[in-house]
């Protein structure tokens, strides 16, 4: 149905290294913290705010150091106004972690003991996958391969050989495929490596897990609508300013609307979206998260950019108070 790419030999290298982080709309902090460190066993590799709104936290969660590739970010928005989403074509699906072959009965009874349901998924490219919803409702798998040699965070309170170790990958639901696999091999240096039914699989760099983008596509779906429990952006990894500016030029080049270079303090950043509705952010991967904090420190205490500084007083008495081991 599909003509795939040429051969790696015939093309240039591709500016994109790898998935760098997905970004969630949750609702309460506190859950989310003892979901994501309590059950999920991640670590918290940072809490700041939310750039663009400090009056929410922001958190990120990954393997020891924040590698890119490894994050799960999320903003809580509960009290902020902000309504229950819907979910949809135009949104990232469902969020995918790796997990070593053969955990999934480690991963089945660890969740259920904290009354979370899991489903069981049909195996999906020769890997077997669950999945369950976390407690804003976002869609999480656990995705089992072999294939996977990043070292996990080892003090999260799962074994080294159970634990997470990073993204596995993320699935983009679109109406129609055709222009945003268009955008994702000639701009962004994807290639397709395997279909089935209604999901094309794009890796950039290899299809080791991390580096890997499903697109799943469905005529009838309704337009989702962002909101709490719904993924807000998947950023993609790439090396450092200089590659981020020439791409941005071929991003504006190709017809898509981009935002400036973003300063997040631990990357920078461009934003915009693909033609399926869903917002991309392209990230560098430097200078990283012990930029403020020491790396045995990293998520203990609140971190605001230079800017933020001056208001940090009027800042931590507007966010919720929170606990948690790091």
């Amino acid at each position: 149905m599909l003509v795939h790419c040429a051969s790696r030999e015939s093309r240039m290298e591709p500016p994109v290294r790898s998935l760098h982080h997905v970004t969630a709309t949750v609702d309460n902090a506190q859950d989310d913290l003892d979901f994501c460190l309590g059950i999920l066993g991640l670590r918290l590799v940072k809490k700041t705010v939310n750039f663009d709104n400090h009056h929410v936290y922001h958190f990120y969660y990954g393997n020891e150091c924040g590698t890119p590739g490894t994050l799960w970010t999320t903003f809580p928005y509960r009290g902020k106004g902000v309504p229950v989403g819907r979910k949809g074509a135009g949104q990232i699906d469902a969020t995918s972690f790796s997990v070593p072959t053969g955990s999934l009965d480690f991963w089945r009874a660890r969740l259920e003991r904290c009354q979370v349901v899991v489903t069981d998924l049909p195996p999906r490219f020769g890997e077997e996958a669950i999945w369950f919803s976390d407690p804003s409702g976002l869609k999480c798998e656990l995705i089992a391969t072999s294939r996977d040699r990043r070292p996990p965070w080892a003090r999260g309170g799962v074994a080294a050989e159970m634990a997470i170790r990073g993204l596995h990958s993320a699935t983009l639901l679109v109406n129609s495929p055709t222009r945003s696999l268009e955008l994702f091999r000639q701009v962004l240096g994807f290639e397709i490596v395997t279909e089935a039914p209604g999901r094309i699989r794009l890796a950039v760099n290899g299809d080791d897990p991390g580096r890997i983008l499903d697109i799943a596509y469905d005529s009838v779906a309704p337009p989702g609508v962002n909101g709490l429990g719904t993924v807000h952006h998947v950023a993609m990894a790439i090396a450092d300013d200089a590659e981020q500016i020439h791409l941005r030029d071929q991003l504006l080049e190709w017809g898509c609307k981009v935002t400036e270079i973003r300063d997040r303090s631990y990357f920078r950043s461009i934003y915009f979206r693909e033609p399926g509705g869903i917002l991309l952010e392209v990230a560098t991967v430097g200078p990283g998260f012990a930029l403020d904090e020491e790396l045995d420190s990293l998520g203990r205490a609140l971190k605001l950019p230079s800017w933020e500084e001056p208001h940090r007083q009027e800042i931590e008495a507007g966010l919720a108070a929170v606990s948690y081991k790091a």
